[in-house]
């Protein structure tokens, strides 16, 4: 049998414990929550998957609430926001890095913006990503638009994607194909045609429209930034008048 690690004492054949940390506490949080969703998450379940008794995650955290803020933190970790490129550069880079995170750990998708204690890090991507734009000359009420804008758009993709009826591994255009065969295709005459020209092409997957559509809110948001440019020009003017 192999060696059995606990945090408390040695293994079975005596190998020296695992300390318990927050790190793996919240390693194990995110593993749970991953496979079951965070509805299974608790300080119990946490435990049992250390391998040890719930009283002890207390000497590291206070309870689940707190793990909770610790994996949006640890999420949070693997968004990077380049501080040395333009801000639609920066913006659609945090995007796309965010879409990844929430795409690999679905149970991130209503967690990440929900908390009222947030974390070190979460506190420090969100300011870095204002101090991007605010360095691009956005004004407080843009950056509020543009966060606004961008965050509903890739989070809102996420949902979408997570909660369409099919698996990562099925064939998206025989399926489609299965589907408008069991309908009158008379009746249905533009989802047959969208169908055939572009859900039933070769490798056509749903989660390639993720950069069109985050394109478009960036296209927007620059128009919306140069356009704001003649108006703080004519304040500063007035402002040294």
């Amino acid at each position: 049998m192999a060696t059995v690690k606990t945090s408390r004492g040695r293994g079975r054949k005596g190998a020296p414990r695992e300390p318990l940390t927050v790190e793996r506490i919240v390693e194990a949080a995110i593993a749970i929550a991953d496979a079951e969703g965070t509805s299974a998450l608790t300080m119990r379940s946490v435990a049992a998957a250390l391998g040890v008794q719930a009283m002890s995650l207390y000497n590291h955290v206070a309870n689940k609430d707190a793990i909770l803020d610790r994996m949006v933190d640890a999420a949070f970790a693997r968004v990077v926001v380049p501080t040395d490129v333009d801000w639609r550069t920066a913006m659609r880079a945090r995007a796309l890095a965010i879409y990844e995170v929430l795409r690999a750990h679905p149970w991130a998708i209503g967690l990440l913006e929900s908390r009222r204690t947030p974390g070190a890090t979460t506190l420090t991507h969100h300011d870095a990503t204002i101090g991007v734009m605010r360095r691009a000359g956005f004004s407080a009420a843009l950056v509020a638009h543009a966060l606004a804008a961008l965050d509903a758009y890739v989070y809102g993709f996420a949902i979408q994607e997570v909660s369409l009826p099919l698996q990562p591994s099925e064939d998206i255009p025989a399926l489609a194909q299965e589907v408008l065969a069991s309908m009158p295709s008379d009746a249905l005459a533009n989802l047959a045609w969208f169908a055939a020209e572009h859900v039933m092409q070769p490798g056509y997957s749903f989660s390639d429209e993720l950069e069109y559509g985050l394109d478009l809110v960036l296209d927007g948001l620059e128009r919306a930034h140069l356009a704001a440019r003649p108006a703080r020009a004519a304040r500063s003017k007035r402002g040294r008048d």
